[in-house]
């Protein structure tokens, strides 16, 4: 089932059309990756699915059927620009903001004191939010966010300004959410996050979705067909459904790197090596979502030029 869908969302900002007929789908109780460069559309479509700004045309659906001004209060959104107010103690604005969304002040202070002391901030909470430092300042607003249990979380840069020890933290809490049910649109740069966390992810580029998919099968999708392996000797009778790329030989291994044609299995190539060689490991090249991006992007561009 798809927890939230957008279909065929257009908005245009005088002269600029920041979203053209885009389409998502985000399953249910799973993590979907936002993907895109800066300026391709990502933040105008959260903030549609926000309900904080409407499409031109198309239609967002929450949870079976079309969006409703209530469903706020079933979303928490964490934006990328965080703002809290700097001059207010830390505790009261989060009770405060919590009671925006719905919560009693007893069931507020309750959930906040267990968050705080989970994430070890609680000796913060009579201080002013100037005075915290800015990945103090990220957990308070991670916290707001997902104090309500809403049904769906929007993480826009969660692990911006965290250092990798806070931001391991972060992400070992988004996982959490994800297990007790929540579902969950994650938008980031940091590519080797998506594929920890992701399980779908659709890659806007220039206001229009250039690819979609479940991370695994777009990882597969650009497989590129090349190995590295290690072996006891030099190759010297190639296979002719393939062909070396690189060799080095150190301490008597012989690392190369070759592409295989596709139509032939691992197994053929793994067996005709093994006739005349002793393999010692053998890794097919997966392209990470990294380069997936770079070249996706890469040829939309070209394409659109």
């Amino acid at each position: 089932m798809y927890f939230l869908e957008a279909k065929d969302v257009v908005k245009q900002f005088a002269n600029h059309r920041a979203l053209n007929h885009v389409s998502i789908r985000v399953p249910e109780g799973k993590i979907f990756g936002l993907l895109g460069p800066n300026g391709a559309g990502k933040t105008t479509l959260i903030r549609i699915i926000n309900r904080i700004t409407a499409p031109d045309s198309g239609v967002v659906y929450f949870n079976g059927r079309e969006s409703r001004a209530e469903d706020i209060y079933q979303i928490g959104y964490l934006p990328e620009e965080r703002g809290l107010y700097k001059k207010m103690k830390v505790g009261e604005q989060a009770i405060y903001l919590a009671q925006l969304k719905g919560l009693s002040y007893m069931v507020a202070r309750e959930r906040l004191m267990r968050w705080f002391d989970k994430f070890d901030i609680m000796p913060w909470w009579n201080k002013k939010l100037e005075e915290l430092s800015k990945g103090m300042q990220q957990k308070v607003q991670f916290i707001i966010t997902v104090i309500h249990e809403p049904s769906l979380l929007i993480f826009d840069e969660p692990f911006s300004g965290f250092d990798p020890i806070n931001a391991e933290i972060l992400k070992k809490e988004i996982l959490e959410l994800k297990q007790a049910g929540h579902t969950i649109i994650f938008s980031t740069h940091n590519m080797a996050s998506v594929e920890e966390i992701c399980d779908e992810i659709a890659l806007i580029n220039r206001s229009e979705v250039v690819l979609s998919g479940n991370v695994s099968e777009v990882r597969e999708r650009y497989k590129t067909n090349n190995y590295t392996l290690h072996l006891r000797n030099s190759l010297t009778d190639m296979p002719a459904y393939c062909h070396i790329l690189s060799e080095k030989e150190r301490d008597g291994v012989y690392e190369i790197r070759l592409h295989k044609e596709e139509e032939f299995s691992n197994s053929a190539l793994i067996s005709d090596l093994a006739k005349q060689n002793e393999i010692l490991s053998f890794v097919e090249e997966i392209p990470s979502m990294n380069d997936i991006f770079i070249k996706v992007v890469s040829d939309s561009n070209s394409q659109q030029s």
